[in-house]
């Protein structure tokens, strides 16, 4: 690792992204590898670890998400987790390797009564020495700012697609809601954790362009998580044609080749991936992954499994430093 791959880039144009898609799978491969080890260890990964701590009953129409109310997917609601099941959570996750600990919560966005809850179960997980990250919709300029006093270190709010395809997945908040949500947090001086779902029925420029908006904010996400839609029966995506596993590893290298010092997570969907696939993907730069059996909602490979493999591979896991890459303190890398 020798930190040299190039200026950090926010300006990268569509043409330019297209061409990265286009070229010869090795070539792109080995543009993205390059990349990588200039910024980060060849052989290591970062290792999360992401709980539901309140189900079902979202107002947002996301056709992707078994937890809109607008969707008959058969998910049983639950209210918010105590705080001593959170914490039992976060520290079996860290018993098994992870280092950071996400918390979802299915709301459009979180009421002050609602925060002060999550700021209770933030400084509790901090409390056992993991990274902390929260996803609970929408936020205020003001409500980032206490989450930032409450120690959060990242915060993940999806773009999900292209600004041209997103209406026709998301009709009840905007695309500029999201990038709202992203600039209080980057204010805020919150690390950012922000990605995008590939096989949606978007177009390969779809996704050229959801990696544009993504490289070209003011300051690269530190964290970027790729996922593969996860179909779930009485969703509107259910039965969309599936991602060519290829597309899928070309998106992580150019993630990987325009976002160079930022983490790019394979999220869901892994469990339709196979161990060859999921290799190609640390190949072409995907550092980090969500461990454990679930993702929210939906399965995940076990603890187990992905040891395994990285064993396979000869991957490390991760030991990061409680709050090393705080946002305030680090630059636009992960």
């Amino acid at each position: 690792m020798n930190g040299k791959a190039g200026p950090i880039r926010n300006d990268w144009t569509i043409d330019e992204i297209r061409a990265l898609f286009a070229l010869p799978f090795n070539d792109l491969l080995f543009r993205a590898q390059t990349a990588h080890r200039a910024n980060f260890e060849a052989n290591t990964v970062q290792v999360s670890t992401l709980l539901s701590i309140k189900t079902g009953a979202c107002a947002e129409d996301c056709a992707y998400c078994s937890q809109s109310a607008k969707h008959d997917t058969g998910l049983e609601r639950e209210r918010l987790l105590p705080l001593d099941d959170v914490v039992a959570a976060a520290q079996a996750a860290k018993d098994k390797g992870s280092t950071r600990f996400c918390m979802g919560a299915a709301w459009r966005n979180p009421t002050d009564r609602n925060l002060d809850k999550v700021i209770e179960m933030i400084r509790a997980v901090r409390d056992l020495g993991m990274q902390t990250c929260v996803t609970l919709g929408m936020l205020t300029e003001a409500q980032a700012l206490r989450l930032r006093d409450a120690g959060l270190d990242y915060y993940n709010h999806n773009l999900d697609t292209s600004p041209e395809f997103y209406g026709n997945v998301i009709t009840t908040r905007t695309f500029q809601d999201r990038l709202d949500t992203l600039q209080h947090v980057r204010d805020a001086g919150i690390n950012v954790c922000s990605g995008g779902i590939l096989g949606m029925g978007e177009s390969g420029g779809d996704r050229a362009r959801l990696l544009q908006e993504l490289a070209n904010l003011p300051r690269h996400p530190e964290s970027v998580p790729i996922n593969m839609l996860v179909q779930v029966e009485g969703t509107p995506l259910h039965g969309t044609d599936r991602l060519d596993a290829l597309e899928f590893v070309r998106t992580i290298a150019v993630a990987r080749i325009l976002m160079p010092q930022s983490y790019v997570r394979l999220s869901a969907g892994r469990t339709d991936m196979s161990d060859e696939m999921q290799a190609l993907c640390f190949l072409a730069g995907a550092n980090s992954v969500f461990y454990g059996e679930r993702l929210l909602t939906t399965d995940n490979p076990g603890a187990d499994h992905d040891r395994a493999l990285f064993e396979r591979l000869g991957i490390n896991m991760e030991h990061a430093e409680l709050g090393a890459d705080r946002a305030t303190c680090c630059g636009s890398g992960g």
